[in-house]
């Protein structure tokens, strides 16, 4: 199983569409996905359809990550009715903002590290939809990653705030989880008549070289309504949902080399993939399990 945060420290950009466009790359590519969605706002919820039958949440998983609870949390998304993958959801909930702490313990940070261990035979890949900003629940995601994927915009200020992320995700590397690494920088809404968006793509190659994955997602309305319609963008009709679903396609493909899914299974390792296995709290640093009690 392969964990992968969607980051971005400045609102405002897509993030929670780019989750919601991998995870239809996903489930068009019949991986056995979860959503997590940390995010208070929720909306990677609602773009997945789904809705916990007995009512637990991201919430309680974070208050008690027991089998029991983390397991009533994962409801099935209406997209896994078309015959592709499967999609499940650890329903996002406004009730996590009360775990975004600005100092959380380390027994918190670990939380969901704890509960994706418990489903780790279940699923080939894990997508969490991150808030935007740095406080618990940020750290905590990334401490269960094995990737963080950071989302920008090619206009200033988001380009600042991609550095901003990237330093973070190396903080957390060397303090928390020495197995994080970043993934890359997913660039959206891209107008690529724009002399402005080009000047800063070419600022955002310059500053981080092959980070910056391809290609640019550029800005299409078809993304916008496959999501307002809580249907993946691999079956929303018209070309340019067609231009968005193989864009997705390509950066899956990235997410597979670096995870070894798929026909990545076998292949060599580099310094580019996560490791073959996984297991329960993996990522700590040798202070930490004192620090927890663990």
């Amino acid at each position: 199983m392969f964990v992968l945060s969607i980051s971005s420290l400045k609102g405002g950009v897509g993030k929670t569409t780019v989750t919601l466009g991998l995870a239809s790359a996903a489930w068009a590519r019949g991986l056995r996905t979860l959503v997590v969605d940390l995010d208070p706002q929720s909306d990677v919820s609602t773009g997945l359809d789904a809705r916990a039958q007995d009512g637990a949440t991201i919430a309680d998983v974070l208050r008690s990550p027991k089998p029991s609870t983390v397991r009533a949390a994962i409801a099935r998304s209406s997209w896994g009715e078309g015959g592709h993958g499967v999609i499940d959801l650890m329903v996002g909930s406004p009730a996590a903002l009360s775990f975004d702490t600005p100092n959380p313990s380390i027994r918190e940070i670990w939380r969901l590290e704890e509960a994706l261990a418990i489903v780790e035979a279940d699923y080939d890949l894990v997508l969490i939809d991150c808030p935007p900003s740095l406080n618990a629940l940020t750290r905590t995601a990334w401490a269960a990653s094995d990737r963080v994927a950071v989302v920008t915009e090619p206009g200033l200020f988001s380009v600042a705030a991609a550095d901003r992320a990237l330093r973070a995700v190396d903080e957390i590397r060397r303090e928390l989880s020495p197995r994080l690494q970043p993934l890359g920088i997913i660039v959206n809404r891209a107008k690529h008549q724009s002399i402005e968006h080009q000047f800063r793509l070419g600022e955002l190659r310059d500053m981080f070289g092959p980070l910056v994955l391809s290609p640019a997602l550029p800005e299409r309305t078809s993304l916008q309504q496959a999501t307002g319609a809580a249907k993946p963008v691999h079956l929303w009709p018209g070309s340019s949902a067609e231009e968005m679903a193989a864009s997705f396609d390509t950066l899956l493909e990235r997410i597979m080399r670096a995870g070894r899914l798929g026909p990545y299974a076998n292949a060599a390792g580099t310094n580019d993939e996560a490791p073959v296995t996984r297991g329960r709290q993996r990522g700590r640093s040798k202070n930490e399990g004192a620090a927890s009690g663990g």
